[in-house]
């Protein structure tokens, strides 16, 4: 099992910025990819940013520029920095942990409770 905390959610006003922070615990080994996804009001969840273990990282156009992902292997965290906010920023983001390998299984993937973000004057 897997727990993700997020934080650094909040209310911003426009052209500010953000850092969120997942931390991961539990008793699994390894953990391939790390994210941030976000779920706006009557849409559908969309991802933001990962990052594997490796250090490839993805970015959705609509943050690419502006927003940064970085992880702490060491500390089973990841980060997402976000500047230049505008209010289609605002949504729930979740962190998502995915290939989880654990003892007794491969490829799961996991979720946190999500942190809200609204940007908003």
């Amino acid at each position: 099992q897997v727990q993700l905390v997020e934080s650094g959610g909040g209310l911003v006003q426009p052209g500010g910025s953000l850092r969120l922070s997942c931390a991961a615990s539990g008793r699994f080994v390894y953990i391939n990819t790390m994210g941030w996804y976000r779920q706006a009001p009557g849409k559908q969840r969309e991802v933001v940013a990962t990052m594997t273990y490796g250090g490839t990282i993805n970015y959705a156009n609509s943050v690419k520029g502006r927003s940064t992902i970085s992880r702490d292997n060491a500390k089973n965290t990841v980060y997402l920095q976000m500047s230049s906010l505008q209010p289609e920023d605002t949504a729930v983001y979740y962190c998502n942990a995915g290939g989880v390998r654990t003892t007794s299984s491969r490829g799961d993937d996991y979720w946190g409770q999500g942190t809200q973000v609204t940007v908003s004057s």
